[in-house]
C-alpha cells in the first residue's frame, strides 16, 4: 500500500498491520526529505520491505533518496529504454553511473560502518520504473530489458491521462494496455507491479501475471473510513430540517 500522508503515526500503523510490503510516496506527497527519513527509519523496526517513489527522474532528488538509506527506488514516468538507463546511472557510482559519493556523510552505507559499501553498492539498491503513458506502453519490454532495471510498476491514473481517458481506470482500453505491459515485462523476465485500489480489477491483475498489486493508500483508508463514520453518526438534515435551531446543520457536529 502507499504511503501518502508523510505522517510518522500513519507509517508506523501500517508497517505493523500485516502488509507485504509499504510505499513512501515522494511524488504525489508533501514529503521532505526529513520526512522521507523519519518513515524509513519507523519503517525498519518492524521488517516490512519498503519502496520509495522520488518526485522525478532527477539524479540529485535520486542521490539524495538513496544516502537517506532507500534501497528500493521507484522512478515515476519513464516512457523509453533511454530514460530507464538514465535512472539505472542515477542509482550507481562511477564509473557505471553518476551518483554522487558521499557514503561517509550518509544513512545508505551507515556512514562508513559498511565494509565494501562503495564498491558493493549495485547490490544494496533494486531499481523500479513506473510506466504510465500510452508511449511507455508502447516500448515496455524495451525499458524491462534495460540492465539494471529490476522491475516495472504501471500507473494507471496517469495512463488512462495519456490515453485520452482521464479518471477511467476500469475503461477496457487502459485495462488492455496495463495487462500488455504485465505481459511484456513478464516476457522479459522481470518483476512487475500495478496500482489497483477496486478489489477487482486488483484480482484481475494479480491474474493476468502482476506480481505485487498496491491496494490502497494511508490516505484513501482514512478518507473512505472517516466517511463512513460520517455517514453512520452525522446524517446530513433532511430538506426542511432547521438544524439546532442556531442556525448550524447537524452535518456539521
Amino acid at each position: 500500500m502507499f504511503l501518502s500522508s508523510g505522517d510518522c503515526t500513519a507509517a508506523e500503523i501500517c508497517a505493523g498491520a500485516g502488509m507485504d510490503y509499504l510505499l513512501i510516496d515522494g511524488e504525489h506527497a508533501p514529503l521532505s526529505l526529513e520526512t522521507v527519513l523519519a518513515q524509513l527509519r519507523t519503517i525498519a523496526g518492524y521488517g516490512v520491505p519498503v519502496m520509495t517513489r522520488v518526485p522525478a527522474l532527477d539524479v540529485v532528488l535520486v542521490k539524495q533518496f538513496l544516502d537517506l538509506g532507500a534501497q528500493t527506488l521507484l522512478v515515476p514516468m519513464v516512457d523509453d529504454p533511454e530514460q530507464a538507463a538514465e535512472a539505472v546511472r542515477a542509482v550507481r557510482y562511477p564509473p557505471q553511473g553518476v551518483r554522487g559519493v558521499g557514503s561517509a556523510l550518509a544513512r545508505s552505507g551507515r556512514w562508513n560502518r559498511i565494509e565494501g559499501y562503495l564498491p558493493q553498492a549495485a547490490d544494496h539498491v533494486s531499481l523500479f520504473v513506473q510506466i504510465e503513458t500510452a508511449a511507455g506502453v508502447e516500448n515496455a519490454r524495451a525499458v524491462a530489458e534495460v540492465d539494471g532495471v529490476d522491475g516495472v510498476f504501471v500507473g494507471p491514473s496517469d495512463l488512462s491521462a495519456s490515453m485520452g481517458l482521464l479518471g477511467q481506470q476500469a475503461h477496457p482500453d487502459v485495462v488492455a494496455a496495463v495487462e500488455s505491459v504485465i505481459t511484456e515485462v513478464k516476457t522479459a523476465g522481470k518483476v512487475v507491479g500495478v496500482n489497483a485500489f477496486v478489489t477487482a480489477q486488483a484480482q484481475a491483475y494479480a491474474a493476468a501475471g502482476a506480481d505485487f498489486v498496491n491496494v490502497g493508500a494511508d490516505v484513501a483508508l482514512l478518507a473512505r473510513a472517516a466517511e463512513a463514520l460520517a455517514e453512520t453518526w452525522c446524517p446530513a438534515p433532511e430538506a426542511g430540517d432547521p438544524g439546532d435551531g442556531e442556525g448550524t446543520p447537524r452535518a456539521s457536529y
